[in-house]
């Protein structure tokens, strides 16, 4: 496809994705071929490169089609550049100097959680932690991770855990099918913020709370960890004052919390 077939074809695989990320899910094609006013043929064609390309993903059980982790990476791209970080910056100090424990920024890559920006107290944290930046980690045990899936759609956490086999586990404990971490998210997402306790090591506890964009959709997170046999504060107190913290963040880049059901 070289020439003038193929600004035509791009726009349309850009209308799809941009048609896709509005709806609130998955939608069918005959919808989109609707909503876009273009051929079935057309269409299919279209997908069926999205698909294998990884922007698109077909869920077979609703005979739809969402948005695949490609999309989902391209989408919050931006936000892992310098930008987020320096708005996150003085947030994350006001933080650590308060808590008196290492905070961390985190994104999702794919199923994993990458951290982008840590910042410690002025006095020692009472922990050694492994989240430093640029570590990778399952996202669906850790707190960073954990507050973004709960923001999710459940068609994207369908794309990011399609198999039994995704749920490893670093300490023996964690959710070990899409069910469990349906169940566990859905706490999360009630009171606004996340927590695991040795999920990721062991004597560690974790909060998280969701950092949002313009649509309501979480694009980042911010965490702290601590030994949970030297706690220094109530669990709950920590996880209000990052979701606080993760509000404040989610202003400054012109992003809208979503209300709670």
């Amino acid at each position: 496809m070289t020439g003038s077939s193929a600004s035509p074809a791009v726009g349309r695989a850009l209308d799809v994705l941009v048609r896709l990320a509005e709806g609130p899910g998955p939608v069918r094609a005959a919808t989109l071929a609707r909503d876009l006013g273009v051929p079935r043929s057309s269409l299919y064609h279209i997908l069926s490169v999205l698909v294998d390309k990884g922007f698109v993903v077909y869920l077979a059980g609703e005979q739809a089609y969402g948005l695949g982790v490609v999309s989902f990476e391209i989408g919050s791209a931006y936000l892992r550049h310098e930008p987020l970080e320096r708005r996150a910056a003085p947030i994350l100090r006001r933080l650590a100097r308060t808590l008196g424990q290492t905070v961390h920024l985190g994104i999702l890559h794919g199923a994993e959680t990458v951290y982008l920006l840590k910042e410690q107290p002025t006095s020692g944290a009472d922990v050694s932690l492994i989240t430093d930046v640029g570590v990778r980690l399952p996202a669906h045990l850790t707190a960073n991770g954990r507050a973004i899936l709960a923001g999710s759609a459940d068609a994207q956490l369908r794309a990011l855990f399609p198999r039994r086999s995704d749920f490893i586990t670093r300490t023996g404990k964690g959710p070990r099918t899409l069910a469990e971490l349906r169940e566990s998210l859905a706490t999360d997402r009630e009171r606004g913020w996340s927590e695991e306790v040795e999920l990721v090591a062991p004597g560690l506890r974790s909060v998280g709370a969701a950092v949002y964009d313009h649509n309501g959709r979480p694009v980042a997170a911010l965490s702290t960890t601590w030994s949970r046999f030297h706690e220094r504060h109530d669990p709950t107190e920590v996880g209000e004052a990052m979701r606080s913290g993760a509000a404040k963040l989610t202003a400054a880049i012109s992003g809208r919390t979503p209300q709670a059901d």
